[in-house]
């Protein structure tokens, strides 16, 4: 082949290849723009995204210690209430402890990052624990000392009986010299129902020369009632009772001058004033006042 054909085929291709070059350049001079802007959505779209997940993740956060912090304050109040009723003292000081002057208004939190909202959370969820277990300790402490109320003789164990003699020394209704007695007498017909003044168990049913038909109650931790003089005796040993339950009736059995309830309390077998008891009970003020 001649060389200016070969040279005219070669120049045909170059002027091509340059040609393509040149409409490629353009192009993608014309398309860079449409992918900067396509790309930069994607950015803004994945930025958004992200600080949607930031803001709702600090919000769920914010809600969620202003929860701690309402369930903190409800706790402390109720703490207190059941710290008062329980009659144990509470472990958090009184308001203002160090003199320092009363401060009030609206709570206007200044913004935490999630960091401090993390740890103020973290520090909440473990004073709420402590709290929870301050409560539960009072709780045990209200029902030991509902237990020890029920066992602690202080109902009355006659109801609109007439308190004759009181405990301590008095003449003897039979010698007429002084002697002691040991609990207390309540006048009433024969028959009036005589209950339990306290839960416990019957320790003796028995008939007694000077405390005619008589009824022991054991309380436990070394306490017990005696119940004298009965007409009649509804229990018998080891059988449990509970507080207000009827167990005989007043009578005038044994060394007694008439109808009346002889009631004892007892520490260890040494007798103990049953006002003392009895005087926590609303009945036993309006009888003495009979």
């Amino acid at each position: 082949m001649p060389r200016h054909v070969l040279a005219t085929v070669a120049l045909f291709v170059a002027l091509v290849l340059l040609t393509a070059f040149g409409f490629s350049m353009i192009s993608l001079h014309f398309r860079l723009p449409v992918v900067e802007e396509i790309l930069l959505s994607m950015q803004q779209q994945e930025t958004r995204k992200t600080r949607d997940y930031i803001t709702n993740n600090l919000e769920l956060m914010a809600t969620r210690l202003g929860e701690l912090q309402g369930r903190m304050l409800q706790l402390d109040s109720l703490g207190e209430r059941v710290s008062s009723l329980a009659g144990v003292k509470s472990s958090r000081k009184a308001v203002n402890p160090d003199g320092k002057p009363g401060q009030g208004g609206p709570f206007l939190p200044e913004p935490m990052s999630a960091t401090e909202l993390q740890q103020e959370i973290e520090r909440l969820a473990v004073v709420l624990d402590q709290r929870t277990d301050e409560l539960a300790y009072m709780e045990f402490k209200l029902l030991e000392k509902r237990v020890e109320q029920r066992l602690m003789p202080t109902t009355l164990p006659v109801k609109n009986a007439i308190l004759g003699s009181a405990f301590g020394y008095r003449n003897d209704p039979f010698a007429g010299l002084r002697s002691r007695h040991d609990g207390l007498d309540f006048s009433a017909p024969t028959g009036t129902p005589v209950s339990a003044a306290a839960d416990g168990v019957v320790l003796a049913a028995v008939f007694h020369p000077e405390y005619g038909n008589m009824i022991d109650i054991d309380h436990g931790d070394g306490l017990s009632s005696r119940y004298a003089h009965l007409a009649t005796m509804t229990v018998v040993e080891s059988k449990i009772v509970r507080r207000g339950e009827k167990i005989g009736t007043v009578g005038s059995t044994g060394r007694s001058t008439g109808p009346h309830l002889h009631f004892e309390v007892q520490m260890l077998g040494v007798p103990q004033n049953p006002a003392t008891f009895l005087k926590r009970g609303e009945a036993f003020a309006h009888s003495s006042r009979r």
